[in-house]
């Protein structure tokens, strides 16, 4: 029991550090390289402009880096990496016991934060190569959903044929099988977490939400004695931690999407693997420890129908929900502080749920 929480711990304060050494390099070569969008604002899911959003943000936009994503994913890889290669040069009961790079649990998603990482920084890095003549640049949408759909159908593809699982489970209800659907379900929901990753976009904000998230998912993992895993979500906390202390207003630089597509991928496969793979309901309290992604995702899809059927007239000022916060008066912080306080209410309801049920 000790030993397991030493591990968790060490992989999370390792991150940490990790993520503080490497960000001044990384800060100077993003601000180097004025790795920033050259013309500011954004285009709706409907092709249309965001007037109102561009005017709030405009300024800082054009002078803040993109990519700071990377010091989460760069720092989890780097200290997963780094403890495994000391086990296996210096073996001792202290550094074998601290090794959580396993097949059966840290495999699949360590894959899906570096892969969605990777296509996420490309995303960014044509985003700000941009030549300044048009605002939305980058991947496509249909692309960028295209590559989390590849992805996510590898794993669902993993899951259901290399580990045999085809069921979720229920509070009281135990396993409901899916059979072969467990395949599109699981896509389904990679894609819709990943829609949650637009909660990017406030100094701050998206690196509180996905703090919580994953601290929920580690003490699951944990009460399931799924220790590598458990070890893996602290990892990815401890390289939130380091990116968030860089990003607290005024942010040194953005997550985007190098950051919250490997992320939410990589959420959506720790809760998967915290379910009947775990014995527990990792994918039924999913929607509650990540409810700040469910409300954005929900608040930007009810603009779109707003305006689609209403004959263009909106809901909110501005989607997703947090801007039109910002749209209304409150102080960028003010939005900030009180989403990570809902984060963390919902992730203690979540992971109270996942222990009980």
């Amino acid at each position: 029991m000790i030993i397991d929480i030493v591990k968790i711990f060490t992989a999370s304060s390792l991150a940490f550090v990790v993520g503080m050494l490497i960000t001044p390099a990384l800060t100077h070569y993003l601000y180097k390289f004025r790795a920033w969008k050259k013309k500011a604002g954004k285009v709706a899911p409907d092709g249309r402009s965001t007037p109102i959003f561009n005017k709030v943000h405009e300024e800082r936009e054009t002078s803040t880096p993109r990519m700071g994503g990377i010091v989460i994913w760069a720092s989890a890889f780097i200290t997963i990496i780094g403890i495994w290669f000391v086990s296996k040069v210096f073996p001792s009961d202290i550094t074998t016991k601290l090794d959580f790079l396993s097949r059966n649990q840290t495999w699949i998603p360590l894959f899906t934060l570096i892969a969605g990482s990777i296509v996420g920084m490309i995303d960014d890095i044509l985003e700000v190569k941009g030549n300044g003549n048009y605002i939305a640049g980058g991947l496509s949408l249909k692309r960028r959903l295209l590559v989390v759909g590849v992805i996510s159908f590898f794993v669902a593809w993993w899951f259901f044929v290399k580990l045999g699982v085809a069921s979720i489970g229920f509070p009281f209800l135990g396993d409901i099988a899916l059979g072969f659907w467990f395949i599109p379900f699981f896509m389904l929901v990679t894609l819709a977490v990943y829609a949650g990753g637009v909660i990017d976009g406030i100094d701050g904000l998206s690196g509180g939400v996905f703090a919580a998230m994953f601290t929920a998912y580690a003490g699951i993992a944990f009460y399931q004695q799924q220790i590598n895993l458990a070890a893996f979500s602290a990892l990815i906390v401890g390289g939130i931690l380091a990116f968030l202390w860089f990003n607290i207003p005024p942010a040194r630089f953005y997550m985007s999407e190098t950051g919250t597509m490997g992320l939410t991928i990589t959420l959506t496969v720790v809760a998967f693997m915290t379910d009947s793979l775990g014995g527990g309901h990792g994918v039924f309290v999913l929607p509650i420890v990540a409810f700040p992604l469910v409300i954005t995702v929900l608040s930007v899809v009810i603009q779109l129908l707003s305006k689609k059927f209403r004959n263009g007239k909106k809901i909110f000022q501005v989607a997703p929900i947090h801007h039109h916060f910002e749209a209304i008066g409150w102080p960028a912080a003010k939005v900030t502080m009180r989403y990570w306080v809902i984060s963390i209410v919902f992730a203690i309801i979540g992971l109270s749920i996942a222990l009980i049920g």
